[in-house]
């Protein structure tokens, strides 16, 4: 057993507003420089919808993450030999105008236009040639379904229903989707980029990108399944999100999660075994996969992995944060956060609670079963997203999601404790107020619970001389 420690995240899409919050400063930090300007490490879909860039779900379109094939787990763009015969026309690689081409306007033209009739105009202007464009895309051009009539049809999660039906006016649906690096455990990109750029830290998994090695071949971009690698026309380099990895090495949270103002966002460690990765993403069915995935998620307060951990070199304070973790709580304790998209066998990290509605038909409802199946966002759907299909996880997360707001309402609204709601959905009544407590009231402290980094001789940074600048730290 070979221990590896994993920064993750967990999203809770049952609280996401859609305020974009989290992409601006990720955006003014990150990406505010020449040849970045289409670039979202993090973005806000609306779904239903085919996101940014477009239909970058659809890998029999671009040919992205792993398949399993008669050789074994190989990846769908092809191994070494193919991609070296396409390093220069590589068909699977979105163009430009599948993100949108950025543009900004001449505001100047507003303040110098001479004293004329009519109220001066500004038109768009492309950042990237200069020239005057016409607008017909833009990083969250379906938000609110604007448009959706017209691209639903194209969303692959309505595989196995009938978009018309859930497109037309009185049966529509939509949630928000933050999406950004999944910082895999399997990364499809690491894998295709054939000058070795891409790599996966070795202390926390977070996924990063060389800019002295990268040669911009560009093939971690087409690799890439969640279409979160950019390429930056100005330097001819690789982009991706960093898990802003220099405040989680102070202990700080990332910009994105720390802006939230639905506060939606968990960060933690979870320690898993890297040994069982291919073992996991060789499962034989996509279905197979998320629950090979859970399987690799190690207990931090079982022994032998504490014995295992420390024979390894895991620092003390790492093995206590991961058994505070938040992440391992609701992905592996309660099975409420389920994986984006586990049949491209990348084995994403950052997991999502899946939405609950409507509140009304919950809150009136004495039968928990009934009211999840009469939802208004299919299951099925969100089975497409974030489980192959598989609508038992799905079924699982939504009713105890549906339990906490029974059982809170038995006790603050009837004065009672009703244990049969927690039986119900396999918990008991301490479960159900632990899940209150994270999900509705945590604290700052219980959401992002981040081990500093570590000297070489594995002694936190902050119990050092010499840190300073962080609350943290001192």
């Amino acid at each position: 057993m070979k221990i590896k420690v994993q920064l993750s995240m967990v999203l809770n899409l049952d609280k996401c507003i859609g305020c974009h919050t989290c992409s601006i400063p990720c955006k003014n930090v990150w990406t505010n420089r020449k040849g970045a300007e289409y670039m979202w490490f993090n973005n806000v879909e609306t779904k239903p919808g085919i996101g940014y860039p477009r239909e970058w779900e659809n890998q029999s379109q671009h040919k992205g993450g792993w398949i399993l094939g008669k050789g074994g787990l190989r990846l769908k763009a092809g191994g070494r030999i193919h991609k070296a015969s396409r390093i220069f026309h590589n068909p699977n690689l979105p163009v430009i105008d599948e993100y949108y081409e950025p543009w900004t306007y001449d505001y100047e033209n507003l303040i110098t236009a001479p004293r004329k009739r009519h109220q001066p105009s500004i038109h768009p202007r492309s950042q990237i040639t200069g020239e005057s464009m016409d607008i017909k895309w833009g990083p969250n051009w379906e938000d609110d379904l604007a448009g959706v009539c017209e691209t639903g049809g194209r969303d692959v999660n309505f595989n196995g229903i009938d978009h018309a039906v859930y497109l037309s006016f009185k049966r529509v649906f939509m949630f928000y989707l933050p999406r950004m690096c999944e910082h895999c455990m399997n990364p499809a990109c690491v894998a295709s980029c054939p000058s070795g750029a891409m790599y996966k830290r070795d202390e926390d998994g977070i996924v990063l990108v060389d800019q002295e090695r990268c040669r911009g071949w560009r093939h971690c971009v087409s690799g890439c399944p969640y279409k979160k690698v950019y390429f930056n026309w100005k330097t001819g380099r690789s982009e991706k999100c960093i898990f802003c990895y220099p405040r989680l090495e102070a202990g700080l949270t990332t910009l994105c999660a720390h802006s939230c103002v639905g506060r939606i966002r968990y960060v933690g460690v979870v320690l898993y075994d890297a040994d069982r990765i291919h073992e996991a993403a060789s499962a034989e069915a996509d279905r197979e996969v998320y629950p090979a995935h859970l399987d690799l998620f190690l207990d931090p307060s079982a022994p032998e992995t504490i014995a295992a951990a420390k024979s390894q070199g895991i620092p003390d304070h790492v093995m206590a944060a991961a058994r505070r973790s938040p992440v391992y709580l609701l992905a592996k304790t309660w099975k409420l956060a389920l994986p984006l998209h586990p049949e491209f066998r990348t084995l994403p990290m950052v997991w999502y609670i899946p939405p609950l509605s409507p509140v009304e038909s919950l809150a009136a409802s004495e039968d928990i079963r009934t009211a999840v199946d009469n939802l208004r966002i299919p299951v099925k759907y969100l089975a497409n997203l974030l489980t192959a299909g598989d609508e038992k996880p799905v079924r699982t997360a939504l009713r105890r999601l549906a339990a906490i707001r029974a059982f809170m309402r038995s006790l603050r609204v009837e004065g009672r404790s009703d244990a049969t709601i927690a039986a119900s959905v396999g918990l008991d009544p301490d479960s159900i107020l632990k899940m209150y407590d994270l999900l509705a009231i945590a604290r700052l402290e219980d959401r992002f619970v981040i081990p500093t980094a570590s000297h070489p001789d594995r002694s936190p940074l902050h119990t050092m001389q010499g840190c300073s600048g962080f609350p943290e730290c001192r």
